[in-house]
């Protein structure tokens, strides 16, 4: 684990609570959460500009699952985006990776994290979330294990988080620079299957296909808010 905790910090990364608590609590994670802008791209927007994502961090929602699979009896873990805005961007690599839901047009978060977790039969505890500011404050105060991803624009911001206990760990790169990646490298370092997820995700092993069968078999559902209320879209 030392290692890893050299690796992760000489990279840029800070971990706010120690790498044995992440760890510890990696053991009750059985969810994990994705806000989308500033954590999958920049946070870019204007007229007629759309949000994206990279297929380094696509992998590494991938490559988290797996590892997560392995380790687990072959179950997989549920998987979201949260999202304030309608993104496309988010629908498509939500529906194409076979996350199970995308939340759109939610500007109170807290609401959607609410109906995951009925949805699921989930506790605040057994949720990971990847976040990058305010809006996701609600969320992170409540979940098992919080990683910020960094925007060195604003240090003030991140002493708040900081001091309220609202992140475990600040990436070392920022929001369309692989923070996505960054995260899932290092769980999969803590899970300790990091080596096996590459050698058979290289190969395509058997083990990789059973796990991709299964992992293709959700349909993406998506919601939205209506009067107050999560609805079906």
């Amino acid at each position: 684990m030392h290692d890893i905790e050299k690796i992760f910090k000489n990279q840029g990364g800070e971990f706010i609570s120690s790498l044995s608590y992440i760890k510890e609590k990696l053991n009750t994670i059985k969810a994990f959460i994705f806000d989308w802008d500033g954590v999958f791209n920049s946070g870019t927007k204007g007229e007629g500009i759309s949000s994206s994502y990279t297929e380094a961090d696509s992998m590494g929602t991938n490559l988290l699952r797996f590892g997560y699979w392995l380790r687990n009896n072959k179950k997989l873990p549920f998987v979201s985006i949260i999202t304030g805005e309608n993104n496309q961007s988010a629908k498509k690599l939500a529906v194409r990776e076979h996350f199970h839901h995308i939340y759109f047009k939610i500007p109170n978060k807290a609401l959607a994290f609410e109906h995951l977790l009925k949805s699921f039969q989930l506790s605040a505890a057994e949720v990971a979330f990847c976040f990058d500011d305010v809006l996701e404050f609600p969320i992170a105060k409540q979940c098992g294990l919080k990683f910020m991803v960094r925007r060195d624009a604003s240090p003030l911001f991140k002493q708040y988080a900081i001091e309220h206990k609202l992140c475990d760990y600040i990436t070392s790169q920022q929001g369309g620079n692989h923070a996505v990646r960054e995260i899932s490298d290092l769980i999969l370092g803590l899970y300790g299957n990091m080596n096996q997820v590459i050698d058979e995700r290289t190969k395509f092993s058997t083990l990789y296909t059973a796990y991709l069968q299964e992992r293709n078999i959700p349909e993406t559902k998506m919601f939205s808010l209506n009067m107050e209320s999560i609805v079906k879209i």
